[in-house]
């Protein structure tokens, strides 16, 4: 009896080529995230600092 041909699927190692490009496309993304966290941030210190230099605030407590 001639053992019959199944086809079973063959398990292969990590693709290194796959595993860098998802680790590029996974950089990019936390990267973008940070930056985008990074001019927010900045954009509220300038905010912040040009009314202080207008008067519109103060840092000082008003007293009553």
């Amino acid at each position: 009896m001639a053992g019959s041909r199944v086809a079973h699927a063959t398990l292969k190692g990590p693709s290194v080529v796959k595993e860098i490009l998802i680790g590029i496309a996974l950089g990019f993304a936390a990267g973008s995230v940070w930056k985008m966290h990074h001019w927010n941030e900045q954009r509220k210190v300038r905010s912040f600092y040009d009314m202080l230099e207008k008067g519109e605030i103060t840092v000082v407590a008003a007293e009553e």
